[in-house]
């Protein structure tokens, strides 16, 4: 088991350009201190520079990393495209051994507009249109039924972005130096 009754885990996946980065540090910065944020690029690519394959040392260091943050009281924020097929056993265990609230969310964004917004990104040089239509999987869900599924026009519409963000756990109080 990890964790307490009060810490949250939240776990954003979706497609290369969905927006999963920028909900996740949105909630981070609103929040404040006491939340981990937790980003499969930063972990996978800046930290181990590796490739996405099944098996790789990233999914570990990337469950070790949120276990840990966990026993520590914080409430750990999960980003990441974490295909199912190399990730999904990972993130179950997770959400089994948390004795907190665990949400989880899946991005739904049609190709189209993960293109459009990989081309505001300062990292749009490096990959392009063949790469990004090589990894984009549509509603890759983990097995069992918990995973949200946020549209890309609920920000217009708000409905799934108004249930989301009542599983955000509540700011911290600015005198908290956690």
């Amino acid at each position: 088991m990890v964790g307490s009754e009060t810490t949250r885990l939240i776990v954003v996946r979706g497609n290369s350009g969905s927006g999963k980065s920028t909900i996740a540090e949105r909630v981070r910065s609103r929040h404040g201190r006491g939340m981990a944020l937790v980003g499969q690029d930063t972990i996978r690519r800046m930290i181990l520079k590796e490739r996405d394959v099944p098996g790789a040392p990233n999914i570990g260091l990337i469950d070790v990393v949120a276990r840990y943050a966990l026993s520590q009281g914080y409430h750990v924020i999960i980003e990441g495209i974490f295909y199912t097929s190399h990730y999904g056993a990972m993130l179950r265990a997770l959400r089994e051994d948390h004795r907190g609230s665990s949400h989880f969310y899946h991005l739904d964004v049609s190709f189209d507009e993960t293109l459009r917004r990989h081309a505001t990104k300062a990292q749009a040089l490096q990959y392009g249109e063949p790469q990004m239509r090589q990894w984009y999987r549509r509603l890759d869900l983990l097995d069992g039924g918990y995973e949200h599924i946020v549209s890309e026009d609920s920000r217009r519409r708000r409905p799934e972005a108004a249930r989301a963000s009542r599983s955000w756990p509540a700011p911290r109080q600015s005198g908290d130096l956690r």
